[in-house]
């Protein structure tokens, strides 16, 4: 069993498990924290599953760890690998079931005093007209012709018809889009689960809240950004829905016969996989491309969506601000990249399973108004401490595959949150803060609640102090839409 003492100290924030503390493991786990966060990663098996992972045929450098770090399926959520192609292996639980979920910011120029009496009938709008809950349909009905479209096209499909802007996709991972998704590679169920939930939020940590920018780090960078001190933004945060989670269970279901097949032993079930180039790993990649596209353009509705709510409720006040986008990143998903190591650059898989791509200054996939400070980092925490916004780094690019943390990150299972408080009761403490709410549930309320969550403060200082995204400004909910 791994004890503290098997862990070596690299830096104040970085530790890491040997590569021959246990001998099947290919390359060191590395993972990023303080040691009181380190201590509590004892409490499940996030460092063992971390240790898992660095089992992989043909990961390189080493497996990796985010302070937001807990236990997942197979890798743990917040886990960063990276395999040489073409033969290194992709696994399922190295994306997670819900594909793409990610984080999308619409800035204003509204200022949060000025909207604040206002807060009950913006969220009251919102709920209306943003659909949300376990099974909830979405805002848009797709024929089937329409769906195909919209998982081979992402965005690009949903902007054509009218709900959004061609600058939306300039400030999207991908412009919106992963070419490699092929329709062809998504199962009749997978089809069938979202074929009416374009446009809805869904349940569990997915969120929509309106957010008054509390803290400004970086004043060149917040420029850039269009971000202001008592200004206001919006965030969303939701993924692929049900087709997304029947992919991956498709897929598992694919690859543990693919394991026997290519001679494939790894010491956990959960973390089944194919090398690259075979055809079960290429029809797991074009079928999770097909997942990440569908939600882009979940999203990208929500946010037209949003727009609509806030001309509605403010009319004239709102004047020509038309919501533009931040940014959106995706937090689940398996990328094709180059990367340098050891002195040679090689195309990679990288898998980021609750990590966020933090891209840094100059590299091309970085929007044009961004590229010299940095890709946007969108850091969401808990409905009652707010969340940050960071940017990418060359130390990211150097050390972990150009990655960083994705959030908060449970502290506890939805079960124990529950026990904890009542969701009545939670949400009357955010009420009395001056957050406005709206949920669907005072359970799920509950299983949401801020004490459920790491301290956000410390996981975003880690990966500040560390080098690998650097903070720009803090943001605080005025209000809160939850499943």
């Amino acid at each position: 069993m791994l004890t503290r003492s098997d862990l070596k100290q690299l830096t104040p924030y970085l530790f890491e498990i040997p590569q021959d503390w246990r001998e099947d493991m290919r390359v060191p786990a590395r993972v990023y924290a303080d040691e009181e966060m380190l201590a509590e990663l004892f409490g499940d098996r996030t460092l063992e599953q971390l240790a898992n992972v660095a089992t992989l045929p043909g990961i390189v450098r080493h497996a990796l760890a985010m302070p937001d770090a807990h236990q997942g399926y197979g890798f743990p959520i917040g886990g960063v690998a990276a395999t040489a192609l073409p033969e290194g292996a992709i696994s399922p639980g190295g994306v997670g079931y819900d594909i793409n979920c990610g984080v999308r910011v619409l800035t204003t120029t509204l200022e949060a005093a000025q909207i604040r009496p206002k807060m009950d009938e913006i969220m009251s709008a919102l709920y209306t007209h943003v659909p949300s809950g376990v099974g909830e349909g979405g805002a848009v009905q797709l024929t089937k012709s329409e769906l195909m479209q919209v998982l081979e096209e992402g965005a690009e499909w949903v902007v054509r018809k009218g709900y959004g802007t061609k600058r939306d996709l300039e400030h999207t991972e991908e412009g919106g889009r992963m070419k490699a998704a092929d329709p062809e590679k998504v199962g009749k169920r997978a089809l069938e689960r979202g074929s009416d939930q374009i446009g809805s939020l869904g349940s569990g940590n997915h969120f929509l809240e309106v957010d008054e920018i509390v803290e400004v780090y970086d004043e060149r960078s917040a420029e850039a950004m269009g971000l202001r001190k008592g200004g206001v933004c919006v965030w969303i945060h939701c993924g692929s829905r049900g087709l997304g989670h029947q992919i991956c269970t498709d897929a598992v279901r694919t690859m543990q016969s693919a394991m026997k097949k290519y001679g494939i032993t790894v010491p956990d079930r959960e973390l089944v996989c194919a090398p690259f180039n075979t055809p079960e790993a290429q029809e797991y990649f074009a079928a999770m491309c097909c997942a990440a596209n569908y939600a882009w353009a979940n999203r990208q509705v929500i946010a037209h969506r949003v727009r609509e709510c806030f001309r509605q409720v403010l009319g004239k006040a709102l004047g020509g601000d038309d919501l533009p986008m931040l940014y959106d990143v995706c937090h689940n998903i398996a990328k094709v990249e180059r990367h340098r190591v050891n002195g040679r650059d090689l195309e990679l898989c990288v898998h980021r399973k609750g990590a966020t791509r933090a891209f840094g200054p100059g590299q091309p996939e970085v929007p044009a108004v961004y590229r010299d400070l940095g890709q946007p980092v969108l850091i969401p925490g808990d409905m009652a401490s707010g969340s940050y916004i960071l940017v990418g780094t060359n130390e990211a690019m150097e050390h972990t595959f150009g990655s960083t943390c994705h959030g908060a990150g449970r502290l506890m299972s939805r079960a124990q949150a529950r026990k904890k408080v009542r969701g009545e009761q939670l949400r009357q403490e955010l009420e009395k803060a001056g957050i406005t709410v709206r949920a669907g549930s005072m359970g799920g309320l509950a299983e949401e609640g801020p004490h459920a969550y790491k301290e956000l403060d410390r996981v975003v200082e880690i990966v500040h102090q560390a080098g690998i995204a650097r903070k720009v400004v803090r943001t605080r909910p005025m209000g809160v839409m939850k499943g």
